[in-house]
């Protein structure tokens, strides 16, 4: 028998994003994940996982306990660069190479023992985020 308290479970964390532009998923996008216990605390890098053919990162590190707020880095620039070389092998360019935002960072607060599924819609010029399930 146990005599200690049981621990308080904890959150986790997934994503996904989708390139709007193509309506396909964004593949080898680098994601980073950092945490911390508190709003004045500092933020303590996890690790990070990149994007899937299917545009997910299904091995994010888990987050510690007592963890009250996530911060998600997604490194876009080098996807929209890789997408931009690509497309100038068929044609030449149209419009501005690259991204408008070269990355996209999302801060949100978790309570324990909770899912968070935070998927990021992509375009070159603009993105969206929202808790998915």
């Amino acid at each position: 028998m146990s005599t200690g308290s049981a621990l308080p479970p904890r959150s986790s964390v997934s994503t996904h994003i989708l390139d709007t532009s193509v309506g396909r998923p964004a593949v080898d996008v680098a994601v980073h994940l950092a945490a911390r216990s508190g709003r004045d605390a500092p933020w303590q890098p996890l690790g990070g996982s990149a994007t899937d053919v299917d545009g997910r990162c299904k091995d994010l590190p888990a987050l510690p306990e007592g963890t009250t707020h996530v911060r998600l880095d997604f490194a876009v620039e080098p996807y929209f660069e890789k997408k931009q070389a690509d497309a100038q092998q068929d044609a030449p360019a149209n419009r501005d190479s690259g991204a408008f935002f070269p990355e996209v960072t999302v801060t949100f607060a978790v309570t324990p023992g909770e899912h968070y599924h935070v998927p990021l819609l992509l375009n070159p010029f603009g993105y969206s985020v929202y808790r998915g399930s």
